[in-house]
């Protein structure tokens, strides 16, 4: 399981944290903060994070090097003992990208948003799109996940 915590988090959060979870077979309990933002903050974040002076859609910060179970055998240093949970890492989301592709793409924000969720939390659970084949399986992971969940594309 990977509780997720933000002030605006949705049900379907949730439901798609608990969904990679349990199809990456992972056990224990994590925790995912996800913050939303204006262009402005994300593209400050991008600045002082990656040296990128651009707005981008997503971005996550990972606190896990390997991924496994969220065990304090596993991760003492990321293990909150007052929680029982393993600090996986943070998600921010920039809300107006987030309207401008749902424009584009044809959908909802809403499905947007999900979308946006699913990439950074497997962008912490050690997915990447660095290379073709790469990207070819986190993309298969994603629509996996979403449509699981009943999140498609036309929504």
């Amino acid at each position: 399981m990977i509780k997720v915590y933000s002030d605006e988090t949705t049900e379907i959060f949730q439901k798609i944290a608990d969904e990679t979870a349990n199809e990456l077979s992972l056990g224990g309990v994590g925790q995912v903060e996800v913050c939303f933002v204006d262009s402005q903050e994300i593209k400050s974040l991008n600045a002082e994070t990656r040296n990128i002076d651009k707005v981008t859609d997503v971005l996550s910060f990972p606190m896990l090097t390997e991924i496994t179970d969220f065990t304090e055998q596993n991760y003492p240093l990321e293990y909150d003992y007052f929680s029982g949970e393993v600090t996986v890492g943070s998600i921010v989301i920039c809300n107006e990208v987030a309207i401008s592709q749902a424009n584009e793409y044809g959908h909802s924000v809403e499905r947007e948003r999900c979308y946006l969720f699913t990439h950074g939390l497997l962008h912490l659970l050690g997915y990447d799109h660095i290379d073709e084949s790469d990207k070819a399986k986190m993309r298969e992971m994603e629509e996996k996940i979403l449509l699981k969940l009943g999140i498609s594309r036309s929504e």
